[in-house]
C-alpha cells in the first residue's frame, strides 16, 4: 500500500510546506497555506501516466541539431497567429488565461474547428453534448475536430497515443486529475502535475498543447506561480463582457514577441477578427460634439486610433471627482496638475470624468495630448474639428515629448482620412502621406492657442 503523507501547499506560490504556518515563508502571504493528502505513487500509476523520466540522452553540439524556421502551423486565425508570433511551434505548451465568460472556450473552439488537420478537444468542464451546441453556432469546418470529455489525465494521453492529433485542446487545467497524486482537483499540487505531464507529453510527441486556465479574482493565473514558468506561452484573453470587444495578450512566448495585440468582436455566431480596429473604436457620428479628441496610439507594433471623451463640470460636493475608464487617474491626476500650473485653468474646483470609448484599456503616453485636448474642449464648450488627431506625450514642465514610432501613427492617421495631425516638434517624422498636414507643438500652451485661438 502506498505511504500516504500530507503537506501544506501556498495557494499563491505554490510553495510546500511540511506543517501549517500563518505566513508562507517564500511569498509572504498571509493565510495561503491549505492541506493537502499526498500519496506516494505506486509504478502502474507511473507507468499510466507522463512522470516516468525520459530516456537518457547524451549531450549534442548545437550545430547538429535540425532546425527549421517555417516549421510552425497556422491556425487560420489572423489575429490569434499575430499574438503567437506567425501560428502554434510544434511540441509548445500554451497557457490561455482571462475571467469566467469572457470567451476563451469559444475561442479555443471556433480554433479547433477551422484547424487544417485533426484536433483532440478535451472539455472537463462540460458535455459533448454541451460542446456540440456550441460548434453548431460557430460552424463546423473541420471533420478531424474530436471531442473528449475526460478528466484524468492518463485516459487522455492513451486517447492521444491512439488518435496522434496535430494538436491537443484542454479546457480547463483546473478540472484535469492525475492518478500519480490524491489530491482534489484544481488544487496546486495537481495543477502543477498535470501541466508537468502535458509538458513531458508535448516535448517527447512535438504535439503542441493549449491549456485553459482561471484566474483568480486578482486577475493573475489560478494556481502556482511556477505554472507560468513551466509552459512556452502565456496568453492573456481580456475584455469588458458589457461591451463586444475582445483583446488577446501576450504576456510570455519563447518563440515570439509580447508587444503583439489581437482584437476580436463578440457576436452570436462566435468571435470575429477585427483587422482594422480603428475604424470600430471611432464613432461615426459627424456632430461636433465638445470633449472629445482621438488619439493615434500604438500596441506592441501595431498603430489604432481610439477615441478619448473627456467630462469637465462644476463640483456639487466639496471634493471635487476624479475618474477614468480605460485609463490611469493617476496620469489623469498629473495632467490636469500641468493644466492648472502652465496653462492656468482652474480645474482644481471641478468634476473631470475621461473614458476611452470601446472598453479597451490604454497605457501608451501618447495619448496624453489627446486627454489634454479633450479636457479643455469640454472645459471651454468648444468642439475640435473631427479630422484632427493627436499623438505625443505630455511633461511635468507642459512640454510635448515625441512618441515611438511616429511615423506608423501618421500613416494610419492618413489611411482613415484624417487631414490634420497635431505632435511633438521634436518628433523625427522621415515622410509625411499625402493627404494629412502635421502640426508641432512644443508646449500645451501651443496646444491650447492652436485649437481654441
Amino acid at each position: 500500500m502506498a505511504k500516504v503523507k500530507k503537506a501544506w501547499f501556498c495557494q499563491n506560490c505554490g510553495a510546500q510546506h511540511s506543517q501549517w504556518m500563518g505566513q508562507c515563508s517564500r511569498c509572504h502571504e498571509w493565510n495561503t497555506l491549505v492541506e493537502e493528502v499526498l500519496s506516494k505513487p505506486d509504478s502502474k500509476a507511473v507507468q499510466s501516466g507522463r512522470s516516468a523520466l525520459p530516456e537518457r540522452k547524451s549531450p549534442t553540439p548545437i550545430r547538429s541539431i535540425a532546425y527549421d524556421q517555417t516549421v510552425r502551423s497556422g491556425t487560420n486565425d489572423n489575429e490569434l497567429d499575430r499574438v503567437l508570433g506567425g501560428g502554434i511551434v510544434p511540441g509548445s505548451l500554451i497557457l490561455l488565461g482571462g475571467e469566467p465568460g469572457i470567451g476563451k472556450s469559444t475561442l479555443m473552439l471556433q480554433m479547433a474547428l477551422r484547424y487544417n488537420s485533426s484536433v483532440l478537444y478535451v472539455s472537463g468542464e462540460e458535455s459533448d453534448h454541451q460542446v456540440r451546441m456550441r460548434a453548431e453556432r460557430i460552424g463546423i469546418q473541420n471533420d478531424e475536430c474530436f471531442i473528449l470529455t475526460e478528466t484524468r489525465t492518463q485516459h487522455i494521453f492513451q486517447h492521444a497515443d491512439n488518435m496522434q492529433p496535430t494538436l491537443v485542446v484542454v479546457d480547463s487545467i483546473q478540472t484535469l486529475h492525475s492518478e500519480a497524486l490524491d489530491a482534489s482537483p484544481g488544487s496546486v499540487s495537481q495543477i502543477r502535475e498535470c501541466a508537468a505531464e502535458f509538458l513531458h507529453f508535448a516535448k517527447t510527441t512535438g504535439i503542441p498543447v493549449v491549456l485553459i486556465g482561471h484566474i483568480t479574482k486578482e486577475g493573475s493565473l489560478a494556481g502556482p506561480k511556477v505554472l507560468e514558468h513551466m509552459v512556452d506561452v502565456v496568453l492573456q484573453f481580456e475584455g469588458d463582457r458589457h461591451h463586444i470587444y475582445r483583446l488577446l495578450r501576450g504576456q510570455k512566448n519563447r518563440f515570439g514577441s509580447t508587444s503583439e495585440l489581437g482584437i476580436y468582436e463578440m457576436r452570436g455566431e462566435g468571435l470575429r477578427e477585427v483587422p482594422n480596429p480603428s475604424e470600430v473604436l471611432l464613432s461615426n457620428g459627424n456632430e461636433h460634439l465638445s470633449g472629445t479628441a482621438i488619439a493615434v496610439m500604438v500596441e506592441g507594433v501595431r498603430p489604432m486610433l481610439v477615441e478619448i471623451q473627456a467630462l469637465v463640470s462644476t463640483a456639487v460636493y466639496g471634493t471635487p471627482q476624479r475618474s477614468s475608464t480605460g485609463f490611469d487617474v493617476k496620469r489623469l491626476n498629473m495632467l490636469l496638475a500641468v493644466l492648472e500650473k502652465r496653462c492656468g485653468f482652474r480645474l482644481g474646483a471641478k468634476d473631470v470624468f475621461l473614458n476611452v470609448t470601446g472598453g479597451i484599456k490604454v497605457d501608451d503616453p501618447a495619448i496624453d495630448l489627446a486627454v489634454v485636448a479633450a479636457i479643455l474642449s469640454s472645459d471651454q464648450d468648444m468642439p475640435i474639428h473631427h479630422s484632427i488627431c493627436f499623438a505625443g506625450e505630455v511633461g511635468l514642465a507642459g512640454e510635448i515629448r515625441p512618441s515611438s514610432r511616429i511615423d506608423h501613427r501618421v500613416n494610419e492617421a492618413a489611411k482613415l482620412g484624417f487631414e490634420r495631425m497635431l505632435i511633438s516638434k521634436s518628433a523625427q517624422l522621415e515622410k509625411v502621406p499625402n493627404g494629412i498636414a502635421v502640426a508641432k507643438v512644443g508646449k500645451v500652451e501651443d496646444v491650447v492657442r492652436d485649437l481654441f485661438g
